[in-house]
């Protein structure tokens, strides 16, 4: 939500700024750590005074992930550790902290100690702190006498439509929860060898790893950060030889491993790093490469933490994978709904497989047909366009199985109006315990079952009564029974009603 009153609160004054709106004059652009923050801080305090605010909330916290260029001196943790006891963790996306708690953020941000964040009251109240001292702040009120005191402090606030912090969304509707399903299709993943460690992204730039079993994962689930974004890996490698020897000759690549007492450890690391990161990890139980490059850097599927409530409230998304894209799909689909595709390939083993919308489906023999055929190419082709019915959606295994049959009406259901009635059928099998008869002209009819007890008053088999396959055979339909996909025959009865 868009907040309708937005100013830029600066030290820099208006009018020391050339045709192009760069600021000309000798203020410096970085903090002075005296009165003009002092300033800035209050100027803040006053705008969260008029709007009715005495706690904020951290939103899309983020820490430099490998080299923090400010110009301040290093501090340690960013600057964070005397506000959250916990450590880097509790500085998480939704946290609310005190408005002083919120002034100190700001001071840091202002003093550039590698730690940012936005800071917000939902609807009320907006403060982000952008580059060269330029702060910003929106209020869903006019706020004039804020306006006026941010001046009395020496300061200049701007009108302006919008904050260029303002998070910016791409409109996707892909991003999945770390709901009961997702945490269903990680226990499968993981009993599956599928899956073997998971990446938690908790603060943009941190994140730490956790290798995953059948035993682990309920432990794994329970100790992650509120909001966090997840990341599902293959497991790692205990064949540590093979991995060094794949270590690149130039670029940077992350190693995850675990070391002989069971504890996780990531680095990134360059060419030059490749002695130290052998030493490293020679000694360790399991490790893995990661490329650290967004276009090559594709885990299995990911999710976002939602609240306790089970809703997503991160603003912040994963990067979608196929899995995701496949999730984001299946969720759309439902049992019972008719989809169209087309046939791409027909398998050896009998599975027709469907395109239905850029995700392949799967039609098993017998739902492609009512009637009995030995495979599917007697009832589609690749290349042809199909309708059929959705039986099921499994968003653990990722399928989707289809009915061609469910859309046509069973023929079978007609014959039971045909049971009592004695007609010549053609003998297409005979087995040890009786003799199968087709009981339609066309070479796809139904065919049933004369028992051996049905064949004669006494108890003989086929063989012994002279029937060949291709006989004609008078019957008598017993039974019809479509939902076992049985009909029962007997020729003796059949002859003594002659």
């Amino acid at each position: 939500m868009q907040l309708p009153y937005v100013y830029r609160v600066t030290k820099y004054d208006p009018a020391e700024r050339d045709e192009h709106g760069h600021y000309t004059g000798t203020q410096d652009t970085v903090s002075d750590h005296g009165e003009i923050e002092t300033a800035y801080l209050h100027a803040v305090e006053t705008f969260a005074a008029g709007a009715g605010i005495d706690r904020l909330s951290i939103r899309e916290p983020q820490i430099p992930s490998l080299v923090h260029f400010g110009v301040e001196r290093p501090l340690d943790n960013f600057g964070l550790d005397a506000f959250f006891p916990t450590g880097l963790t509790g500085f998480h996306d939704g946290a609310e902290v005190p408005l002083g708690v919120g002034m100190e953020l700001v001071r840091l941000m202002l003093r550039d100690s590698g730690a940012w964040c936005r800071l917000e009251a939902e609807g009320r109240l907006a403060v982000h702190v952008g580059w060269d001292q330029y702060l910003y702040i929106a209020s869903s009120r006019a706020c004039e006498e804020a306006v006026a005191r941010t001046r009395a402090l020496g300061l200049f606030p701007e009108r302006l439509d919008a904050s260029p912090y303002d998070v910016e969304t791409d409109g996707r509707d892909v991003q999945r929860p770390a709901d009961d399903d997702f945490w269903a299709v990680l226990r499968w993943a993981v009993a599956t060898c599928r899956a073997g460690i998971l990446e938690e992204t908790y603060i943009e730039g941190a994140s730490r790893w956790h290798r995953l079993t059948p035993d682990t994962i309920d432990t794994v689930r329970a100790g992650l950060s509120p909001r966090a974004r997840l990341a599902v890996w293959p497991a790692l490698s205990s064949d540590i030889d093979a991995l060094l020897d794949e270590l690149p000759t130039e670029g940077l690549v992350e190693c995850v491993w675990q070391d002989k007492k069971g504890r996780i450890h990531s680095t990134v690391a360059d060419e030059d790093d490749v002695a130290e990161l052998t030493a490293r990890i020679s000694g360790a139980d399991a490790a893995a490469l990661l490329s650290v490059y967004a276009d090559e850097r594709v885990p299995l599927f990911t999710a976002v933490m939602p609240d306790s409530d089970g809703v997503v409230r991160a603003r912040w998304q994963t990067e979608p994978t196929p899995s995701d894209l496949n999730w984001a799909f299946l969720k759309t689909l439902h049992r019972g709904e008719i989809v169209t595709g087309t046939v791409t390939r027909i398998a050896s083993f009998g599975v027709t497989f469907v395109d239905i919308g850029g995700f392949e489906a799967m039609i098993n023999i017998p739902q492609l047909s009512w009637r009995p055929i030995n495979y599917p190419s007697d009832v589609v082709s690749v290349g042809q366009e199909i309708t059929a019915e959705i039986l099921d959606v499994d968003l653990t295994r990722e399928r989707v199985s289809l009915s061609l049959k469910a859309l046509h009406e069973d023929p079978m259901q007609l014959l039971t109006g045909q049971i009592g009635r004695t007609i010549v059928g053609r003998v297409t099998k005979i087995v040890p315990f009786g003799t199968f008869v087709r009981i339609e002209e066309a070479e796809n009819g139904f065919e049933g079952l004369v028992h051996n007890s049905e064949l004669a008053d006494e108890h003989l088999e086929s063989t012994q009564l002279g029937i060949q396959i291709g006989d004609a055979l008078l019957v008598k339909i017993l039974d019809v029974d479509p939902v076992r996909r049985r009909i029962t025959l007997s020729h003796r009865q059949a002859i003594s009603e002659v």
